[in-house]
């Protein structure tokens, strides 16, 4: 995610935004239990760190990145570790982690590079690995009441970018209604994909 106005919103609002849902998703319990006992797992837009955190006292090797330089170093603060500053489409490995969480971070990703981030995603993992990734749901691109850039998919949509940036065993998505930063009624798209044995 590079969005110039997306960024500037989170550099501007930094210390702010991490005060705001401090307790972790309540889809990571059900992910980390596909994942090996103290598998490793690339968290992509980590925002305040506090699934990072989550998975840490839980054992796990966290990898935790964020675009934002500013909540990096928000979220580094809370962690004790070092937070990668990472944009997706810079996401360069291969088999390195058994699990990629993605919670309300892969939506600000354009749409135009989506199927190219989730194809990085896919090669990253490693044999068997998990992918979880929230979305706010929709019909087309745009901004919300803050400027920030969101692609807005819709289930079908997003089916397709997953199913075209790799051969996975099996691709879910779920539904779920929700709010987020704004405290608007939001309807939530969750990927569950799973990368195939080898």
């Amino acid at each position: 995610m590079s969005d110039p106005d997306t960024l500037k919103f989170y550099a501007d609002n930094a210390a702010d935004y991490v005060q705001h849902a401090t307790q972790p998703s309540p889809k990571l319990s059900a992910f980390l239990s596909r994942l090996p006992e103290g598998g490793t797992i690339l968290e992509l837009g980590t925002g305040n760190g506090r699934d990072a955190a989550a998975m840490l006292a839980k054992g796990f090797a966290v990898t935790p990145s964020d675009a934002s330089t500013e909540l990096a170093a928000e979220a580094g603060a809370r962690l004790g570790v070092p937070v990668r500053i990472m944009a997706f489409h810079q996401l360069d490995e291969h088999g390195a982690y058994d699990g990629v969480w993605a919670s309300a971070a892969l939506l600000h990703a354009p749409r135009a590079e989506l199927t190219d981030d989730l194809a990085r995603i896919f090669r990253a993992l490693r044999s068997g690995g998990h992918l979880m990734a929230s979305f706010k749901a929709g019909s087309s691109e745009g901004r919300d009441t803050f400027g920030r850039y969101y692609n807005y998919l819709d289930e079908e949509q997003l089916r397709t970018h997953a199913a075209d940036a790799g051969a996975w065993k099996s691709i879910e998505i779920t539904e779920q209604d929700g709010s987020g930063y704004d405290n608007l009624p939001t309807r939530w798209l969750w990927l569950h994909a799973v990368k195939p044995e080898a």
